[in-house]
C-alpha cells in the first residue's frame, strides 16, 4: 500500500494529516492567552511589526482584504480602519478556537469583520477577489506552503499585494543567544503563563524549520508574485516580505 507523505511539525517527522491536527492542538491550547504571551515572548514588539505591516501594505478607502491566518484580529482591526468607507476586510484561519478569539476581540473594539473558518490551501474566495492579502505568523504552520502561496495570488487582483509577516534567520552573531532564549526561557514562559510548554516548543523549532529570507523570496517569485522584497525587523527575528501580483 502507498504510504502517506510526511512533513515536519518542529522537529519531528510526521504524516500530513497529523501535522493538521497536531498544529489545530497547539492553537486550540494557547488561543485564551494568545496576546498575553505574544507580549511577554517579544517585549510589545510584534505591535510595531504589525504597525509597520500596516503602513506597507498601503491602504486605500474602498480596497478590500484578505487576512489569512488572522489570530486574535490584530492586522484585520488596523485595516479595518483603514479600508474605510467602503472597503471591506475578511478575517480567516484555520482554528475555530483562535478565529472565536479574534471574533471576540473585534467586536469588542467595535469592529465587525466578515470571518471565515477555511484552509488557507484551498481559499473559498473566487479569483481576483482582493486588493490585499496578508498573513502574520501563519505561513510556516502551513503543510505545504507553495499552494498557499498560489491561492493567496489567485485571489489577489491584479497589481494587489500579499504581506507576509513571519518569525525568519535572525543576525549571525545574534543566534546562540536567540537560540538559547527560544528553547530555554519560551517553554518555561509558556508553562507559567498558558500552561503548555510543549506549544511553545514547537513554536521555537518550527520557526527552524521555515525557509529563510532569500529562500521563502524565491518561493514567492516562483508562485507568480514580482518586486518580491523582504525588511529585516528587530535584526531579523521576524521578516516582512511584500510581492506584488503580476
Amino acid at each position: 500500500m502507498p504510504t502517506e507523505p510526511t512533513t515536519h511539525f518542529g522537529f519531528e517527522t510526521v504524516a500530513e494529516s497529523e501535522k493538521a491536527r497536531r498544529v489545530a492542538e497547539v492553537f486550540d491550547s494557547v488561543a485564551p492567552r494568545y496576546d498575553l504571551m505574544n507580549d511577554l515572548m517579544s517585549a510589545g514588539l510584534h505591535r510595531a511589526w504589525k504597525a509597520f505591516t500596516v503602513q506597507l501594505a498601503g491602504l486605500r478607502p474602498g480596497q478590500r482584504v484578505l487576512d489569512v491566518a488572522s489570530g486574535t484580529g490584530d492586522l484585520a482591526r488596523a485595516f479595518a480602519q483603514r479600508v474605510q468607507p467602503g472597503g471591506m476586510v475578511v478575517a480567516t484561519d484555520i482554528n475555530g478556537a483562535m478565529l472565536a478569539e479574534g471574533r471576540r476581540r473585534l467586536l469588542d473594539a467595535g469592529v465587525c469583520v466578515p470571518a471565515a473558518q477555511c484552509d488557507a490551501e484551498h481559499l473559498p474566495f473566487a479569483d481576483a477577489s482582493f486588493d490585499r492579502v496578508s498573513v502574520a505568523f501563519g505561513l510556516r504552520n502551513m503543510t505545504h506552503k507553495e499552494a498557499a502561496l498560489a491561492e493567496f495570488r489567485r485571489v489577489l487582483r491584479p497589481g494587489g499585494k500579499l504581506l507576509v509577516l513571519e518569525f525568519s534567520r535572525p543576525w549571525e552573531p545574534l543566534r546562540p543567544l536567540y537560540d538559547w532564549y527560544s528553547f530555554q526561557v519560551l517553554p518555561r514562559l509558556g508553562r507559567l503563563v498558558a500552561g503548555d510548554s510543549g506549544s511553545y516548543r514547537y513554536l521555537a523549532e518550527s520557526i527552524r524549520k521555515h525557509p529563510d529570507q532569500a529562500t521563502l523570496k524565491s518561493m514567492m517569485e516562483q508562485a507568480g508574485f514580482v518586486g518580491v522584497q523582504w525588511y529585516n525587523l528587530s535584526a531579523g527575528v521576524v521578516a516582512l516580505h511584500v510581492g506584488m501580483r503580476g
